[in-house]
């Protein structure tokens, strides 16, 4: 979920056409959770194979990442690691919280109430193992660069704009405060984004510059740090309770001393310790940014073969790209 910020930092609408020949960084577990959720059948159901394998996130990717190279995109994505302790609670606070949501789906089951098969269903999401290997597998048959992470890969990505990444595609707003230089939100061709409910509303690209929040604050990055653990992180979810962006705000302006202010507003977690996480998260600095040939063959052997993918979906991918770029050999799309 992360920090929410969003009702006080500035962020700019951008077109797509902006980002054409940009190097962005996308969290691929952040984008694959969204696949997951929102690639559904009318009562929630995610797509699956004829052997009852789920799909959605495929299908997403296989849609997502030719259409945005074909806008010129240089798309690199970044897994994640080992997740810090902190976070394993919050995960486990989740999976409570999904396991409630299993139930109320049974429920919905039974009176046949499809709105609510459906917004029951999204908050049951699971990304498993074999689910990210695949998403590799297909990310590299397009040729992109896969970096891992050694931990959180926001984290990971956020370092990476202050090297040669032009931005980090991500809807969470705690890629700030791990340090990106800049943030695309809303990275969608459609822009639309589907609701819980099962609507969805119309959404644009936007752009965030680390620099300007800082600046239009009026703060430092420590104390961005601070006031997204007071309004509640990946690690320290509910945060404190009653405080929002405006007070938290508010509240690093009044203290210099950090330990005396979470003292005062009665925090129940160690706020030094998530402080840390963002300060001194492990990050990969010698990666390397290498963009390949596309294997039309290893990409249709894992959708056709592997997962009962139509053979006219699979050959729309390759028009896409052939379409945009020109080219008669996807061998020489790069």
């Amino acid at each position: 979920m992360g920090v929410q910020l969003g009702n006080i930092i500035p962020k700019h609408e951008i077109k797509i056409e902006a980002l054409n020949g940009k190097i962005v960084a996308i969290d691929a577990s952040n984008i694959l959770y969204q696949f997951l959720s929102s690639i559904r059948q009318q009562d929630g159901t995610p797509l699956k194979d004829s052997e009852e394998n789920i799909t959605s996130h495929l299908v997403g990717l296989s849609t997502r990442i030719p259409k945005l190279m074909s806008e010129g995109l240089r798309i690199c994505f970044v897994l994640d690691g080992k997740s810090p302790e902190l976070k394993g609670k919050e995960q486990e606070d989740r999976e409570i919280k999904k396991l409630m949501a299993e139930e109320k789906l049974h429920q919905a089951k039974e009176l046949e109430d499809v709105e609510l098969m459906h917004k029951y269903s999204m908050q049951t999401t699971r990304l498993s193992k074999d689910m990210i290997k695949e998403a590799r597998e297909l990310m590299e048959y397009f040729g992109l660069p896969v970096i891992q992470a050694p931990s959180e890969a926001e984290a990971q990505a956020a370092f990476m704009t202050t090297r040669d990444v032009y931005a980090i595609v991500s809807q969470d707003y705690d890629s700030l405060l791990f340090g990106a230089v800049k943030v695309v939100r809303n990275l969608t061709i459609s822009q639309r984004k589907k609701l819980p409910s099962g609507g969805s509303i119309a959404i644009k690209p936007e752009i965030i510059y680390l620099e300007e929040v800082l600046d239009s604050l009026g703060i430092k990055q420590d104390q961005l740090i601070v006031m997204g653990i007071l309004i509640g992180t990946d690690f320290n979810n509910k945060g404190v309770k009653g405080i929002g962006p405006k007070n938290a705000l508010k509240l690093i302006k009044q203290h210099k001393d950090y330990g005396k202010l979470f003292k005062s507003v009665n925090a129940d977690f160690d706020w030094k310790e998530i402080y840390d996480i963002f300060k001194k998260m492990p990050v990969l600095k010698d990666y390397k940014l290498k963009w390949g040939h596309i294997n039309e063959e290893k990409i249709k052997e894992l959708l056709i073969d592997k997962h009962d993918f139509s053979k006219e979906r699979v050959d729309k991918i390759f028009e896409t790209l052939g379409r945009k770029t020109g080219q008669s050999g996807l061998d020489r799309w790069f």
